[in-house]
């Protein structure tokens, strides 16, 4: 026969789930203690539940937006560095050639020719730079390489001299070569894309790209050897190849320009994302965040509730027993 009684019985289940819930809460309160944060956030919200998780989200909509930021930056610095550096390559060699011509010498030349093959390639190499991945000159196809060396486009303008009839002649073939979408240029030589839904992206068929690498392409057989007799004599072919590369350089100007203001957006963009993060962090930390103080209070004051439930548990366990055994 079971001597415990039952209030006794009910009083043992009783203190046994006060335990258990004292020893859940100070685990919890524990955490909450150490490390500032609410450990049960939506029992602590409860109705204001939905505000906090919009703060949430709108918190990880900005580390979103600031990533895809961060990456047109990076993108649009390193076209910014490519075209700086073929305005760069590219100085001087129009002036240098006009004045070499106008004089008649023949070896100033054969060296600004050199140069600008010299410079050509450079160019190429310039279009040829990645982000990661990605082509950043080669439009909607990011994944192919829009240049492979100057050979090709050299001997095709070579050819178009040499089966030129005079300097207008060699002048309408290069402006076919160069801006028809059948020409040598888009057909040949660059392998990305005419289209880039990206709407920062450059591609090798923008004009004032073109107009460089014509110039070049022309200045580089403007030399002495093995030289197209057209490019020899007319002074009108290379007055022509000078001004496309002086041309080419000012629409570059204007083109990092236009870059430039897409750069400044992005910036402001992101300065107003570090304020509206702010605000945020700071209105979610509100309702998320635990005074430790004041959790460290509460922990002492459960840890004394748990002992005492302890000891009103081990006295009730001797009555019990005592009963048991009269």
């Amino acid at each position: 026969m079971n001597r415990l009684s039952i209030p006794s019985a009910l009083l043992s289940a009783k203190l046994t789930q006060n335990v258990a819930d004292l020893r859940s809460r100070i685990s919890a309160v524990s955490t909450e203690a150490t490390t500032g944060q609410r450990a049960d956030l939506t029992k602590h919200l409860s109705g204001r539940i939905g505000d906090a998780m919009l703060s949430q989200k709108a918190l990880q909509d900005i580390t979103s937006e600031r990533s895809t930021l961060g990456i047109r930056e990076a993108r649009l610095d390193l076209v910014q560095q490519s075209l700086s550096g073929i305005q760069t390559t590219t100085n001087g060699l129009s002036a240098r050639l006009l004045s070499a011509v106008g004089i008649g010498n023949e070896s100033e030349v054969t060296a600004v020719s050199r140069d600008a093959k010299n410079a050509l390639e450079k160019v190429f190499s310039s279009l040829n730079v990645r982000h990661g991945e990605r082509f950043l000159f080669a439009g909607d196809a990011t994944s192919t390489q829009p240049f492979g060396d100057t050979d090709q486009l050299l001997s095709d303008v070579r050819q178009m001299a040499i089966d030129a009839t005079d300097a207008a002649d060699f002048e309408t073939r290069m402006d076919d070569y160069f801006n028809s979408p059948t020409g040598g240029w888009q057909q040949t030589i660059y392998q990305g894309s005419v289209t880039a839904s990206d709407g920062d992206a450059v591609t090798a068929t923008d004009p004032a790209l073109r107009k460089v690498v014509a110039g070049l392409a022309t200045m580089a057989l403007a030399g002495q050897d093995s030289t197209p007799a057209l490019l020899q004599i007319n002074m009108g072919a290379l007055q022509s190849a000078a001004d496309k590369v002086s041309e080419g350089q000012v629409d570059l100007t204007n083109l990092r320009a236009g870059l430039g203001v897409t750069q400044e957006r992005i910036t402001s963009s992101q300065e107003a994302l570090d304020v509206e993060e702010t605000i945020l962090t700071e209105a979610f930390t509100k309702i998320a965040t635990r005074d430790q103080y004041e959790a460290a209070t509460e922990l002492r004051e459960l840890e004394s509730n748990l002992e005492a439930s302890y000891l009103l548990t081990a006295r009730l366990s001797n009555l019990s027993l005592m009963n048991y055994l009269r």
